[in-house]
């Protein structure tokens, strides 16, 4: 398999920890020149410092909020300016859980300038720099409700099917110039997402964190959380040439706790 990423020029969003900063980490071995973005200039300038650098790249970092839009897209346009961006993850924290009947209508809005609007402004700004290079890899983490709805994350569960939809709408527009459009859809995952969704399931339930752990994982056949890792490792083939004809699909990377077919 063609793996070499060498020469490609990699934004990854929400870098500074978990899923994306183990992504970042998956490219930069496999070659990629990484910026990082995320809210933290010191956590990003901790984690820059620590990438591998086997094809001797430069890394660097960049601060935006992905919920400033207009802060966001003058964040990479000056990264595009500097150099084109060949491959996108587009990754961001996820709301608080709670009902979706229960939510504030500007619950809703927050979450979807920050997920749905944060994702076009990144979209517009670096697709000329892959359509130049007639080679672009867009990898959206997402999440399994997706595909089958969580309970108690109506925000997310909503916002979440919304980046579904806009990813595979323009994973047919943009193919032709090389582009391809992907999700990840991690599951049960050990970082401070999960840790964070544990504590909010004892305060409002009263038990234990290890009984929480073994509830949830009693729906994952493999028994186990997963590792950002694990998830790393499939976005980062998504964006090598061996995956060039995979094209608009939403991979789960959750132990088979997802049941539908598609």
């Amino acid at each position: 398999m063609e793996l070499d990423l060498t020469g490609r020029h990699a934004l990854v969003c929400g870098a500074s920890q978990g899923i994306g900063r183990a992504t970042a980490h998956e490219l930069a071995l496999l070659g990629v020149t990484v910026t990082a973005l995320a809210r933290s200039d010191t956590a990003l300038a901790n984690m820059v410092a620590a990438l591998p650098r086997p094809a001797g790249q430069k890394h660097d970092h960049a601060v935006a909020d992905m919920g400033d839009t207009e802060g966001l897209r003058a964040v990479v346009q000056a990264i595009v300016a500097a150099a084109p961006v060949h491959i996108l993850i587009n990754n961001s924290g996820g709301p608080p859980g709670g009902p979706a009947h229960a939510a504030s209508t500007e619950a809703y809005a927050d979450v979807f300038r920050q997920h749905l609007i944060g994702g076009q402004v990144l979209i517009t700004t670096v697709l000329p720099g892959m359509r130049a290079a007639h080679f672009g890899r867009v990898v959206n983490i997402i999440s399994t409700s997706v595909k089958e709805p969580l309970a108690n994350l109506g925000v997310s569960n909503t916002v979440r099917a919304a980046v579904a939809g806009w990813a595979k709408t323009l994973a047919g527009e943009i193919a032709a110039d090389g582009i391809t459009v992907n999700n990840v859809l991690p599951g049960y995952t050990r970082t401070q997402r999960l840790a964070g969704l544990v504590e909010a399931s004892q305060r409002s339930t009263g038990k234990d964190a290890s009984e929480i752990e073994r509830g949830m994982l009693a729906h994952v056949p493999a028994g186990r959380f997963g590792e950002a890792s694990e998830v790393a490792a499939v976005a980062a083939f998504l964006c090598t040439p061996a995956a060039a004809y995979v094209n608009g699909v939403s991979i789960a990377v959750d132990g088979g706790r997802t049941r539908s077919l598609s």
